[in-house]
């Protein structure tokens, strides 16, 4: 009977445990749903249920990464998490490449894959925000977080990040796109004012947050720390009320940056929804008397609150868990995505005799150096850092591709004793990875141009000693290479790659896998030609003081630095187009161990102003093994009634080719393809006249050229 008992209790249990996990599984919703009418009436019903006090405190976080909770209306907390390449907040994780890496892809299929793998992994931390993606234009090499963004221009980043939010969002997660808007460097991020003209704003960077909203229907944006032409972003009402959720119609969450809120009256009257991590601001002790006296509607913080529920209950967090337990906190199908986004982006930009790739057959001895090659430099710092359970070196991703018959020489930097430089002197190879790190470029402050010290020094020694000397660069953008670039044969940037950046880096040097990353960003010769570089920093006469209240409630001034924008539309590439001169490298630059050509380009002569454009061409991969070509779409304006940039990207396509394969690649152009921003008249305008329709392989080698009339 004891032994019956127990089978008896066993059965009950698995079968208890069973009906938890299958309601579970039937509970684990994916994509959010439509808004609707019953939703609406809910959120209403919602807020009607609370009193002023409670209506206020739900306006800011609590305990750093959570919403708050009122139990009496069935509305539990939910959970945020850092993010950008990982779910960085809740331990280790899945580290992906950064968001620079992702926009070398050019691949949007890509941007999609990684979106759900980060949806995985947040749902298996019960995260329902995810503070990500970052999608600020990198205007200067200098910003301390351009690796978390994506690229220098607006339709790339657009395009890239619109799958992204669909793919993290069709797992149940919010995206919370950051950091709203011309948050451009991390310098005196709190106390700086990005000043600009509308025209540019519209043009360069409002594009990218437009895309997420409208085409990609994030349900959360991130305002930024930041001053715009004098009113921070929490409180900027052309930003927030007139832009986001006037123009684009935007019915999800705006919450602050950490800390970013400044006056709270200013902010609940200019959109700001949520504060965060906590009400600092926007709390009873400011908001009670502004209701009372008339300062602030309760109709205005009603709303605030309808869109916060409105945003929950579409994605069901309030009847249903957020743990999924179908997916892996550690996952190996993860490992993977991340291992491809690695090899999608790592650039090759100078193989002068073709050294790469190596022979694995051929190399008896291979030395690594350099203070990049070990431990492994996954990411930049920050909030972005995700912590990977086991992260590939290069040195141990070179080391285990070649196996156990390599001699493998490891040091930091140069050794000292002349046996060891010796082993350097005539190993087969020679990878030396230099660069920046989670120490040295990271949130909060800026980098330099230039590379840490000794690095230059320990890159020469290295050539001088061997002739086959690799460069590998880790970093968000360029970096200073004029000291030693004409004195070795290789260059490969790779970014921060990841936990599987080792892995990668071993694949392309020894010809597993065919470079076919391309340059996100202008890669400057020197900080000195970059066009931002005089307009990067204020100056001290033009600083203003900003008076207001501290969270104390006393007063409290600060001196405001202005940083006026006078490279205007001439940012990276636009720039060197349309001065006719050349960067190091260009915008959409990258190698292959194969050759593509282009051919066949077909458009139509004329169209009527407004009208979609079909843009057709051929793609053949004329070397001898597989690769992947991006085909690049650019359109001049020569007729323009007002100043353009000589050509700007519309349009790509990454296509895959077996060697003597073509494809033929159509590509769409709409109305806003041809528009600039009318500033007297506050719209998207195209002037009728001549365009001219150019295609190539990054924005200076354009061999496809077709002229367009628009009437």
């Amino acid at each position: 009977m004891k032994n019956l008992s127990k089978v008896s209790c066993l059965w009950h249990f698995s079968l208890v445990f069973v009906c938890i996990w299958s309601g579970c599984l039937a509970a684990a919703a994916q994509a959010p749903v439509p808004d609707s009418p019953s939703i609406e009436a809910q959120a209403h019903a919602m807020v009607a249920k609370l009193t002023l006090e409670q209506k206020i405190e739900l306006l800011g976080g609590i305990d750093n990464m959570f919403t708050r909770a009122i139990p009496a209306i069935g509305l539990p907390r939910f959970k945020m998490s850092d993010a950008s390449v990982g779910v960085r907040t809740w331990g280790p994780t899945t580290a992906y490449a950064s968001g620079v890496s992702l926009a070398a892809t050019w691949d949007p299929g890509m941007a999609r894959k990684i979106g759900e793998a980060l949806g995985h992994d947040a749902r298996a931390r019960n995260v329902n925000f995810l503070l990500g993606p970052g999608v600020n234009i990198a205007r200067s090499p200098l910003c301390g977080r351009n690796f978390e963004y994506l690229s220098e221009d607006p339709f790339l980043n657009a395009t890239m990040v619109v799958p992204y939010v669909e793919g993290l969002q069709s797992q149940g997660v919010i995206a919370t796109v950051k950091h709203y808007d011309l948050n451009n460097q991390e310098y005196n991020r709190h106390n700086a004012s990005s000043d600009v003209d509308e025209r540019t704003m519209r043009e360069i960077y409002l594009p990218s947050f437009e895309a997420a909203v409208i085409k990609g229907h994030a349900d959360a944006v991130m305002d930024s720390y930041n001053q715009v032409n004098g009113v921070h972003s929490t409180q900027n009402d052309f930003l927030n009320l007139k832009v986001l959720k006037g123009e684009w119609g935007f019915q999800g969450i705006l919450m602050s940056d950490w800390d970013a809120t400044y006056d709270g009256v200013a902010a609940v009257n200019n959109g700001l929804d949520l504060e965060m991590p906590s009400p600092k601001f926007m709390n009873a002790r400011n908001l009670l008397p502004a209701v009372k006296n008339g300062e602030v509607k309760e109709s205005t913080i009603d709303e605030h609150l309808v869109r916060i529920f409105r945003t929950e209950l579409r994605y069901g967090f309030t009847t249903r868990p957020q743990f999924d337990p179908t997916d892996s906190t550690y996952s190996v199908a993860d490992r993977a995505v991340a291992l491809q986004e690695a090899l999608e982006s790592i650039t090759l930009l100078k193989n002068e005799g073709h050294l790469l790739p190596l022979d694995a057959a051929k190399v008896k001895s291979i030395a690594i150096i350099g203070p990049n090659v070990y431990p492994a430099v996954t990411g930049g710092g920050g909030s972005s850092q995700a912590h990977p359970f086991e992260p590939v070196s290069i040195l141990t991703g070179i080391a285990n591709l070649l196996g156990p018959d390599v001699h493998v020489f490891w040091s930091a930097a140069m050794p000292d004793d002349p046996e060891q430089k010796n082993a350097v002197a005539h190993a087969d190879a020679v990878v030396v990875a230099v660069g920046f790190d989670a120490k040295t470029e990271r949130e909060g402050s800026d980098r330099t141009f230039t590379l840490p010290p000794g690095q230059d020094a320990l890159v020469e020694e290295a050539a001088a000693a061997n002739p086959h000397t690799i460069v590998i660069l880790t970093g968000g953008v360029g970096m200073d290479t004029s000291r030693w670039l004409d004195k070795v044969p290789v260059l490969l940037h790779a970014y921060y790659p990841g936990q599987e950046g080792g892995t990668a880096v071993a694949q392309i040097l020894f010809g597993q896998h065919d470079p076919e990353g391309k340059l996100p960003v202008s890669f400057d010769r020197s900080w000195d030609e970059d066009p931002s570089s005089k307009w990067y920093y204020g100056d001290p006469k033009d600083n203003t003081v900003l008076h207001t209240i501290g969270e104390d409630g006393q007063p409290k001034d600060y001196t405001i630095e202005h940083i006026h924008y006078g490279d205007k539309l001439m940012v990276g590439y636009r720039y060197w187009t349309t001065t006719g001169k050349h960067p190091l490298y260009p915008f959409g630059f990258g190698l292959s161990y194969t050759t593509f050509s282009f051919s066949n380009l077909q458009a139509p002569a004329e169209a009527a102003s407004g009208a979609t454009v079909a843009v057709g061409f051929d793609v053949t991969n004329t070397g001898s093994v597989a690769g992947a070509e991006v085909a690049q779409l650019y359109v001049s304006d020569p007729s323009a009634k007002v100043d353009r940039p000589e050509r700007e990207l519309k349009g790509f396509a990454k296509v895959r080719l077996a060697p003597g394969e073509t494809q033929h690649v159509t590509l769409s152009l709409d109305a806003r393809a041809f528009s600039y921003w009318d500033e007297p008249a506050h719209k998207w305008t195209i002037d009728p006249g001549k365009f001219v329709i150019r295609v190539g392989d990054s924005s200076e080698n354009t061999p496809l050229e077709r002229n367009l009339e628009l009437h």
